[in-house]
This record gives structure tokens, sequence and C-alpha cells, in this order.
């Protein structure tokens, strides 16, 4: 997807370094971690909600269906 290579991912971390400090760094990571964490569970959160909703609706499709006199 990305292709990033070790180079580049030290020049990051030493901006990342250079611009928030080895103060401020371990809180932004935890941050970061967390938000990840959060967007990644609503992810499959939304996930099953859809998937429940079409195994429901398919139910009930099929429950018509067989409702339906034939001719």
């Amino acid at each position: 997807m990305f292709n990033v290579g070790p180079g580049e991912i030290m020049i990051v971390g030493v901006l990342a370094l250079v611009l928030f400090g080895p103060k401020k760094l371990p809180e932004l990571g935890k941050a970061l971690g967390q938000g990840l964490g959060n967007f990644k569970k609503s992810l499959t959160d939304a996930q099953s909600e859809l998937k429940t909703a079409l195994d429901v609706e398919e139910k009930q499709a099929a429950q018509e269906d067989s409702a339906k006199p034939q001719a």
C-alpha cells in the first residue's frame, strides 16, 4: 500500500522527536493508539450491525416467499 522503508520511518521518527520533544512524544503515541483502537472498534461494530440487519432482512424475505400462495 505505502511502500515505506526503514529510512523513511527513521526520518519521520526524528522529525516527530524534533517537533514534539521527548516528553510529549509518548503522550502523542498513546493518544494515537487509543484513537486508532476506537476507530477499529467502531468499524467492527458497524460491520456487525450491518451484517445483523442484512440477515434479518434475508430471513423476512424468505418467510414472505414461503408464505405466498403459489399459482
